[in-house]
């Protein structure tokens, strides 16, 4: 080191907060998922990579069920790179209206449309770096494709494995990249390709937000949520004493 100079000091790296299971209750909880779901899937419809990527930009900020919706529209006239482009934004905005943001995502879908012509070949990219540089693309999203589309074990943190990492205590974090850091790091191997669908199922059909179905969960007895919900014969029961 040059005299007079002083050394910068290394940047420190996020580390992920460690589960609050210990890892035979990970693998007990992860079993008992699959159990209930052995071949779980996304519930966004979707014919290959292409079709799938645009379903899921699509996809932020709206349901599933809303996306499907407009995309059995818009992807017969319109699932192809090629044909998104010659349609254009405004013949996109028209069959995809009933979703949130639909002008802007309109403007995204094209364009990314656009790219993937010029730099890609008309091929969905299996890199995240070349997916997130796509218009609309996020690590989200990105991880998403990368999982459902080529097998990667990615796993994508929506609002529903947000609040499911924290609530259970399987890998809490402050925010979505450090849940996913933390899964990445305390999910065993033999469920990595599927834990992604597994967590978002659970969270939207039983833990979900605002009462979550307690006495209907495979993981009540490991989940560390403080506040769980009691069947509803007790609570009528607690409130006549």
């Amino acid at each position: 080191m040059a005299k007079g100079t002083t050394k910068k000091p290394a940047k420190r790296r996020r580390v992920a907060r460690p589960s609050l299971l210990s890892g035979e209750e990970i693998t007990t909880l992860f079993a008992r998922l699959r159990a209930e779901r052995p071949a779980p899937e996304s519930e966004l419809e979707y014919a290959d990579p292409y079709t799938l990527l645009v379903a899921v930009v699509l996809s932020a900020q709206a349901t599933d069920a809303g996306v499907n919706k407009a995309t059995r529209v818009l992807f017969k006239d319109a699932p192809t790179p090629e044909r998104m482009v010659a349609l254009g934004e405004a013949g996109v905005r028209e069959r995809i209206k009933t979703i949130g943001l639909f002008r802007n995502k309109a403007k995204n879908v094209v364009a990314l449309s656009e790219k993937l012509l010029a730099e890609h070949g008309g091929k969905v990219p299996q890199s995240r770096a070349e997916l997130e540089a796509l218009p609309g693309v996020g690590r989200k999203t990105a991880n998403v494709v990368l999982n459902v589309a080529f097998g990667h074990k990615t796993i994508a943190v929506d609002t529903h494995i947000f609040r499911i990492a924290n609530r259970t205590g399987l890998a809490p974090g402050k925010d979505p990249r450090a849940v996913e850091e933390a899964l990445e790091a305390v999910v065993p191997d033999e469920f990595a390709l599927h834990a992604h669908h597994w967590l978002i199922l659970h969270g939207r059909y039983v833990c979900v937000a605002r009462r979550p179905k307690c006495p209907e969960c495979a993981i009540a007895d490991i989940c560390r949520y403080a506040d769980k919900t009691e069947p509803a014969g007790d609570v009528l029961a607690q409130k006549a004493t």
